[in-house]
């Protein structure tokens, strides 16, 4: 990074307390000057703004870090191919970022800070244009799917099997962000709840979360025959390749999507000691329990290990419930270790588990944001109170 890391880091500190207020300037800004630019973002651009603020913190605490940093600024190239960002509009952007950091700073900024940041953006936006121009020509920006079967199960809960226009690359254990037209350019990451198929067809499970744009729309409205579209497979959360360790995988919630899809590849290489805790403390969370015991009623290396309570007993989250299970698990040493569930799941397990043995190595999860269906901040003494992840597009971000 060819500027003052120390600059850029004391210059954002001047604003980052107003960030709500630095990211609509910057926006209005843009679309003032760019009236085209518009169209590539959504109608509502409150979580839009939030992105912005996000990747722009991401971005400061990572200076220091040239590898972290690097990996970063390639996935969020990589990502936005399917906001149908092109080379051109990246001057844009740095001049209207450029403009809104002017702005909030009031007579701290000097044209040492404009020339830092003028620098790093430079640096940062050939980073995400090299990444944008990595995959193949042959490789879509977005696929095409039909919606070809839609089942609910459960009264806030659907799944989807999806069929795309083309070849659809991804390997078990892997999610994906998906668009319908009934909300353009919003994007939402979903766990493929399968392993690869010989039809090409991708299984997804959405859940309605409170006040979710996409996740509402694909629960209540979506039929089947309609088309979505489909970023490319993200995640590294994938089976160790060639591993033959027992397995120990843990599911919570919709988290069995992605675990489903990898007790399925475990079925096709052959099978290997594998346990499964499945975990539901509500009824609409045990839905993936009938999908469980047939799997491990086909398949003598599976052991399934139900985690729930009784209708009407008392109900703990499901970290807790998990927990307690796992205890009796004891010994983890020298197994590869999948969890997956709600945000918090995984960062309050890990820890148990490696106190039980497990390899932290061996740990495998997608991050998450713990704040995902919090409600925004409204003033910028919020915004400096209430520290919060935002809704992350690509969970790769967040790694």
């Amino acid at each position: 990074m060819p500027s003052d890391l120390a600059v850029l880091r004391a210059s954002f500190a001047v604003v980052e307390r107003r960030a709500d207020q630095l990211t609509k300037y910057f926006y209005a800004h843009l679309f003032t000057h760019n009236p085209g630019i518009r169209a590539l973002f959504p109608e509502r651009m409150d979580e839009q703004r939030d992105r912005l603020f996000g990747a722009l913190t991401q971005l400061v605490l990572r200076l220091t870090q040239a590898d972290r940093l690097a990996d970063y600024l390639a996935a969020l190239g990589r990502d936005h191919r399917k906001f149908r960002v092109l080379p051109e509009h990246y001057p844009a952007v740095g001049a209207s970022l450029v403009a809104a950091l002017r702005h909030f700073s009031g007579h701290s900024w000097t044209p040492e800070i404009e020339k830092a940041w003028t620098e790093a953006y430079a640096v940062i936006s050939q980073a995400m244009i090299e990444a944008s121009r990595a995959p193949s020509a042959a490789t879509p920006r977005w696929w095409q799917a039909e919606v070809v079967e839609r089942r609910r199960a459960a009264p806030d809960l659907v799944v989807l099997t999806l069929a795309p226009d083309r070849p659809y690359p991804f390997t078990a254990g892997q999610y994906l962000t998906l668009c319908s037209p009934r909300l353009p350019e919003v994007w939402r990451p979903y766990s493929i709840a399968c392993a690869p198929r010989p039809d090409r067809t991708v299984e997804l499970h959405v859940r309605r979360v409170p006040a979710g744009l996409l996740s509402t729309v694909l629960v209540n409205d979506v039929l089947p025959g309609e088309s979505v579209r489909l970023g490319p497979a993200l995640g590294v959360a994938v089976l160790s390749p060639g591993s033959a360790r027992p397995l120990l995988a843990v599911a919570g919630g919709t988290g069995w999507a992605q675990i489903k899809s990898l007790l399925e590849q475990v079925a096709l290489d052959g099978g290997r000691p594998t346990t499964l805790h499945l975990a539901a403390r509500r009824g609409g969370d045990r839905y993936g329990l009938p999908a469980a015991r047939q799997l491990a009623d086909r398949h003598g290396w599976l052991e399934l290990v139900p985690a729930t309570y009784a209708d009407g007993g008392p109900q703990r989250d499901t970290s807790e419930l998990l927990r307690e299970q796992l205890r009796r698990h004891r010994d983890c040493s020298g197994h590869d270790i999948h969890l997956s569930g709600p945000p918090a799941l995984a960062p309050q397990l890990a820890g148990q588990l490696i106190g039980q043995g497990a390899r932290p190595e061996l740990i495998r999860h997608d991050p998450g944001p713990v704040t995902f269906n919090r409600a925004r901040p409204l003033t910028s003494s919020e915004w400096f109170l209430d520290l919060r992840d935002v809704a992350w597009i690509n969970r790769t971000e967040l790694g």
